[in-house]
């Protein structure tokens, strides 16, 4: 005989249905947090390749710079294709270092972990050749030297471009311009600006 308490009822069994659909969750945000973890492990490993890249290609403008510094100014009239250098920049627009003539001439070194460095100079300059201030024939990108240490500048001092007149002798400036290429296919370029007197 089956003895019926009041108030009984027979259970639905919703627990296992929603125990099933935490566990989903929980697995579904599991994989996604693993997936995270693993795109930021690759993020950081790429910045870390582009820093050591740009580090490489800093040693190609870094012995640019020793060759023009240590080099007598009579020198730099003409090409020096040996040493990466031109005399001459094209003044053609968009003749920039993603064009192929722009890098006639470069000079290329191999760093110590074994990555190849591409450098090239070009003196701001429209003509081979010297540049007298008295007789401007040659149109150069001309810097007046600093006259002040405390970064003012004087009555009469001229930072326009196309002024004439210079207090002291006028800086030609040469853009160094160094790029690599990189074994995983990141490529890198830096410039810098350096001011001379002719």
């Amino acid at each position: 005989m089956r003895i019926r308490f009041a108030g009984a009822r027979r259970q639905a069994g919703m627990s296992v249905p929603i125990m099933m659909i935490m566990l989903g969750v929980m697995l579904v945000s599991s994989v996604y947090l693993l997936r995270s973890s693993n795109s930021t492990t690759l993020t950081t490993a790429n910045l870390a390749y582009e820093t050591s890249l740009a580090k490489a290609a800093d040693l190609g403008i870094h012995q640019a710079y020793a060759w023009l510094a240590a080099t007598p100014r009579s020198a730099l009239w003409n090409d020096v294709l040996a040493a990466g250098y031109r005399a001459t920049t094209n003044p053609a627009p968009g003749k920039g270092p993603a064009d192929k003539e722009y890098w006639y001439g470069s000079a290329k070194l191999v760093d110590n972990a074994g990555n190849q460095v591409e450098y090239v100079i070009h003196r701001l300059c429209t003509f081979a050749g010297p540049f007298d201030q008295s007789q401007p024939v040659n149109s150069c990108a001309l810097t007046a030297a600093k006259q002040h240490t405390d970064g003012r500048v004087g009555v009469g001092d001229s930072l326009s471009s196309d002024a004439p007149a210079y207090q002291g002798q006028p800086q030609i400036s040469y853009v160094i311009t160094a790029r690599i290429s990189g074994p995983r296919g990141g490529n890198v370029m830096n410039q810098a600006v350096v001011m001379m007197g002719p």
